[in-house]
């Protein structure tokens, strides 16, 4: 059977995270600097230029050298994307109980790997907790009570 890749599929990690955090200083301040992106990503300022002009090719970049720069419509559609996964798998992980350290680094390693599908489950039940409280109070009790049983 063929693999049927979506626009999403063949976007890597490195892409997605340099998008995510243009939109960040983009809404911020107005613009992203490569320097600022750099700062933010823990990179070197090559690597992030060398990045935001292939991101400009694949038109997700409003790029001109030695500029500020912003995100295109196709560029802001896929931070938005990477938002809204992020903040669902945030929401779910923290209705889960755990700690926001815990939570930041959680989110940071498994964001990038899931499926769309897989992904609107996860916010079926993020919104399935926030409309039922009480189920997400039975299922915390659930979850005590099998951790003291370890």
């Amino acid at each position: 059977m063929p693999v049927v890749r979506t626009a999403a599929s063949v976007r890597s990690e490195s892409t997605e995270d340099h998008l995510e955090r243009i939109q960040e200083l983009v809404d911020r301040h107005g613009y992203a600097r490569v320097s600022d992106v750099a700062e933010a990503l823990g990179l070197n300022r090559s690597t992030v230029s060398n990045m935001v002009r292939r991101l400009a090719r694949r038109g997700f970049v409003n790029y001109q050298r030695y500029r500020g720069f912003t995100l295109t419509d196709a560029g802001r559609a896929v931070a938005c994307d990477i938002k809204d996964r992020h903040r669902t798998l945030s929401d779910l992980l923290s209705q889960l109980g755990l700690g926001v350290d815990t939570i930041e680094q959680e989110v940071e390693e498994i964001e990038h790997h899931l499926r769309p599908q897989t992904l609107a489950a996860l916010a079926a039940l993020v919104e399935f907790w926030r409309e039922h409280p009480d189920e997400l109070q039975t299922f915390r009790r659930f979850q005590r009570r099998r951790t003291a049983k370890t």
